[in-house]
């Protein structure tokens, strides 16, 4: 949706904003600007709006940068999904029009070359967001970075889903980006009650230069490999480099779902009745999926981990897990949900 009449939105920026009138959400601002679309297609469900996060040309260019605001009103229930997976392209050299909303100085290419995204959320009491969409998808040589931060009022309730897909599978791909790095950051009544950060670094290898020395942060000192290599052929516990393919192996897919507030408690009960028929026992090969639960903020909120073989293992078991939202947003509107 476009803004306001005489209104300017800076390159890249969104926000939304919804307050409960009658039974009905609706949206005093949904607004966004190129690369980043908003759409809020018709719900049945009283109280509850959805609005699709969405990018032009189906994903993101290395140097893209995005911001988008977002309010959710008193009693509201907002849920924010995404059409497909969000692509992430490989790096391009140049300053893309969407970067030129952070500053008029110039920046180093490194930096322009980031795909970054930055959302800030705030929720009203009574009210809950259920941010859930499909997994981030970098391409190869691709760097990105996100930072969520959200705001809750004492009696709010947040789903919060962040997962990271290996790549193009199908074209070779697997753990084959740059640098995936992502930030979530949850504050109740100001108190901050959770921070998860995810950082995958492929960058010490892709740095490598031609004399043989390589580094994860070009300001920092290098190591030499040619030294590395003498060294290592002295004894047996030098261990070589390892990509992160070699260290993600087998699974494809890694997730981090947290759950906060007296809106998510029905889906908690259920998982922590699952979670207690879970038996340990040493295995001769990897399961295909793996999850664990741990909870927050003496029990007010909990962290569901989760990692699959394949993407598709993963979305089907939150599809399932989360289940009892339908409760919550309505089974129609749910049903929109892990699609």
């Amino acid at each position: 949706m476009s803004s306001t009449a005489g209104e300017s939105i800076p390159v890249g920026t969104g926000h939304i904003a919804c307050d409960l009138h009658s039974s009905t959400v609706v949206f005093s601002k949904l607004s966004s600007s190129y690369p980043l679309k908003l759409l809020s297609p018709r719900v049945a469900e009283h109280g509850v709006a959805i609005v699709y996060v969405m990018s032009y040309g189906g994903g993101l260019v290395g140097g893209d940068r995005m911001q988008l605001a977002v309010e959710v009103g008193k009693e509201c229930k907002l849920m924010l999904l995404s059409q497909g997976s969000t692509k992430v392209f490989k790096t391009r050299a140049g300053n893309r029009a969407s970067t030129r909303f952070q500053s008029s100085s110039p920046q180093p290419s490194s930096l322009q070359a980031v795909t970054t995204q930055f959302m800030e959320v705030t929720i009203a009491p009574d009210s809950a967001l259920f941010l859930l969409p499909d997994p981030v998808t970098c391409f190869r040589s691709a760097s990105y970075t996100q930072v969520q931060t959200f705001h809750l009022a004492g009696s709010a309730s947040i789903v919060l889903l962040d997962w990271v897909t290996s790549g193009r599978r199908s074209m070779g791909e697997d753990w084959d980006f740059q640098r995936y790095y992502s930030v979530n950051e949850v504050f109740v009544e100001g108190r901050r009650v959770a921070r998860d950060v995810l950082l995958l670094d492929n960058s010490s290898f892709d740095t490598q230069n031609a004399s043989g020395s390589y580094s994860s942060d070009p300001s920092r000192s290098s190591l030499n490999t040619q030294t590395a290599s003498k060294s290592c052929s002295l004894g047996p516990s030098c261990a070589p480099l390892r990509t992160l393919k070699d260290r993600l192996a087998p699974y494809s897919c890694y997730a981090m779902l947290l759950l906060y507030g007296p809106q998510t408690h029905g889906v908690v009960t259920e998982l922590q009745a699952k979670y207690r028929t879970i038996s340990i026992f040493k295995r001769a090969a990897p399961e295909r999926f793996l999850w664990s639960l741990t909870p927050v903020d003496d029990g007010k909120g909990t962290v569901i981990r989760a990692a699959g073989v394949d993407t598709e293992d993963v979305k089907n078991w939150f599809k399932e897990a989360l289940r009892g939202l339908e409760a919550v947003v309505g089974i129609d509107e749910y049903r929109k949900v892990f699609i």
